[in-house]
């Protein structure tokens, strides 16, 4: 067994490899970018070292740099996390070449399913079941179009090395195939490096099904069954459990030796993932169940595996790397309870799931579920990186028990003024679909007018604000209820409904209390100037005083102006000044944080002029274009 390990990622999932590796006794390397000198993992690390920038591709994802901070601590083993350099078969090779343990799959088994097209081909002439489609070499979009129709829409357009949900987009009509093409082949050139894409069939009621499997250098391939990652935002997952809902023990066979089958095929080595699409109209069955991909990595979603299995699965992938066999055989394994686990997001899902960057001046995270994170209190989220800044692990005897409990887990989160998606996370956690197991890819989209709409906040915290913000009011000049309390006939612990003028999140607001609650604190408050922050079931609620002028409650029209929502690159212009636009019509399209983000027209009108070229860099509220208003 090696005695040292550099991680060479950043967040949470370093911090996670070094717990397994402190508790070895594993001496821990940490690199870390000039945005990231301050955060978690570089202090939780024996050794860190700085490799560039904050661009993730002038420093994590730059080989040399990591290659060199691993040759200057005598790191006998890299570990590459998930995402940047973990499915890069080149700087496998690389590591491997320098004397170094590589702790992740052979270069030959991430070459072999890094490519869609090729590993769908290699799973055919495994026996392994695959959606239909189109895998051809012809990228032309009229090929590829035409390929679309002849299948039958709706169509799932995927980068071919993708994963995570990037470069792919669903297409439902013809006519706006060529479209989503183009933003799908921009998404996979930024992403990947390669925009060339496959077609296929979209699966109606789609479940994900993961399995996952681990291998030996002794040809020993187990699987450690199944996990559900069918809740998802944009193909991005948000909740995933293990195991599957109404899996039946046929099926769960059927999955399993396929998912099997499929690692064997690659003589695959270490921890990974097979990932399959299944049609849920009719259940779960094993002849509606189709290979995906392989992610050849550990996945974000691997807690609730240990959590049913009690396997630790980065101790494992250090052994194998050690070039030790499976630790335990397949009839060793077994599942136990249930588990489930939230992705927490730094992002507002009642401004579109705009990501949320700035300081984390309260960051409270609940006590008695697994925690696994790489910020803290006082810590920062940047724009450089993916807006995930924890996940919150629960393992229970039922799927009943492990939603309520992740459910309340999620509804007691409290950050500020970074946004998150906590309350979100609570009501798809609550949905009747959810909780009755009846869940697919599209449920949060159906469900999204429901799922991010804050709701108002309960008698019981209005009451609280009121009683904080009363206190606060003492002394001050402008007027207010509390220094004119004879005038509105108000009295604490008087039993009666009273309606007083807030303003709540920016907006003017009557807030009431109820007749059967005394003013009095029922929250520990967040003070951030004349703001009152409360918590409730994962939302945020922002009370203060009106300021009592006319612009504080007067909405003004917009002017047209298209603001860049946070700092970011310019990917796409598809308007041109002169350009008659509709109401909705993306202006200018804007990467930040892994995603891109449309600006579109406010009303129907002409582009006046758009201020920004491709590859441009922006800051956050610049103005990017302008729209003038039809006359």
């Amino acid at each position: 067994m090696f005695t040292s390990v550099l991680v060479a990622n950043r967040g949470e999932i370093a911090c996670r490899v070094f717990r397994t590796a402190k508790r070895m006794g594993i001496r821990t390397i940490a690199v870390y970018s000039e945005a990231d000198a301050q955060a978690l993992h570089v202090r939780e690390a024996d050794e860190a070292v700085l490799i560039g920038p904050a661009p993730a591709r002038e420093s994590y994802l730059d080989q040399a740099r990591v290659l060199a901070a691993a040759k200057a601590t005598g790191a006998e083993a890299i570990h590459p996390g998930y995402g940047f350099l973990s499915e890069n078969a080149e700087f496998a090779e690389a590591v491997m070449a320098a004397g170094i343990v590589w702790i992740g799959a052979p270069p030959a088994a991430i070459r072999a399913m890094g490519l869609k097209d090729a590993a769908k081909q290699l799973m055919i002439e495994a026996g392994v079941p695959v959606t239909p489609g189109y895998l051809g070499e012809d990228q032309t979009p009229e090929r590829l179009k035409t390929e679309a129709d002849a299948i039958g829409y709706p169509v799932l357009i995927k980068a071919v090395a993708g994963g995570g949900g990037k470069g792919m987009r669903r297409v439902d009509a013809g006519e706006a195939f060529l479209e989503a093409l183009a933003s799908c082949k921009r998404e996979a050139a930024s992403s990947f490096g390669d925009d060339r894409v496959l077609i296929e069939k979209y699966i109606l009621s789609p479940r994900h099904i993961e399995v996952q499997v681990f291998g030996d250098s002794h040809g020993e391939v187990v699987h450690l069954f199944e996990r559900d990652c069918s809740l998802q935002r944009r193909h991005q997952k948000v909740i995933e459990e293990a195991p599957a809902p109404g899996m039946d023990a046929a099926t769960r066979e059927a999955v399993t030796a396929a998912a099997v089958r499929a690692a064997k095929a690659v003589n695959y080595v270490g921890a990974g993932t097979i990932e399959f699409i299944a049609d849920g109209t009719e259940g779960l069955r094993a002849d509606r169940i189709w290979f995906m991909e392989m992610n050849t990595r550990l996945q974000v979603e691997h807690p609730v595996t240990e959590a049913i299995t009690g396997v630790d699965l980065v101790e494992w992938q250090f052994r194998a790397a050690a070039g030790e066999p499976v630790p335990l055989r397949q009839d060793q394994l077994s599942i136990t309870g249930w588990a489930m686990e939230a992705r927490l997001y730094a992002e507002d899902p009642a401004n579109g799931f705009l990501p949320s960057i700035g300081q984390l001046d309260h960051f409270v995270l609940p006590n008695g579920v697994r925690i696994d994170t790489g910020v803290e209190q006082g810590g920062e989220v940047s724009q450089f990186y993916d807006p995930m800044i924890a996940k919150l692990i629960v393992h229970a005897e039922t799927r009943e028990a492990a939603a309520e409990r992740l459910a309340e887990a999620c509804g007691s989160v409290e950050v500020w003024p970074v946004r998150t998606n906590a309350g979100f996370l609570v009501r798809s956690l609550e949905h009747p679909r959810f909780v009755a197991g009846d869940v697919d890819t599209g449920l949060i989209g159906s469900e999204m007018d429901v799922l991010a709409r804050v709701p108002s906040p309960s008698g019981y915290a209005q009451a609280s604000a009121l009683t904080h913000l009363g206190i606060m009011a003492q002394g001050v000049e402008w007027p207010s209820p509390w220094t004119t309390l004879d005038n509105i006939g108000f009295r604490l612990n008087q039993p009666r409904q009273r309606d007083i003028r807030l303003v709540l999140n920016g907006s003017p607001v009557v807030a009431s209390y109820p007749e059967d609650v005394e003013l009095a604190f029922i929250s520990n408050p967040v003070v951030d100037g004349d703001r009152w922050i409360y918590f409730e079931r994962g939302d945020v609620h922002a009370f203060e005083w009106p300021k009592f002028s006319a612009s504080a409650v007067a909405g003004t029209a917009s002017d047209g102006s298209l603001r860049a929502p946070m700092p970011g690159k310019i990917v796409a212009t598809p308007a041109k000044a002169g350009d008659a636009v509709t109401k909705g019509q993306p202006v200018v399209v804007l990467e930040a944080m892994k995603m891109e983000h449309a600006l579109v027209a406010p009303f129907d009108g002409v582009v006046g002029e758009v201020g920004v070229s491709v590859g441009d860099q922006v800051a956050a509220d610049a103005v990017l274009a302008v729209v003038d208003a039809n006359s």
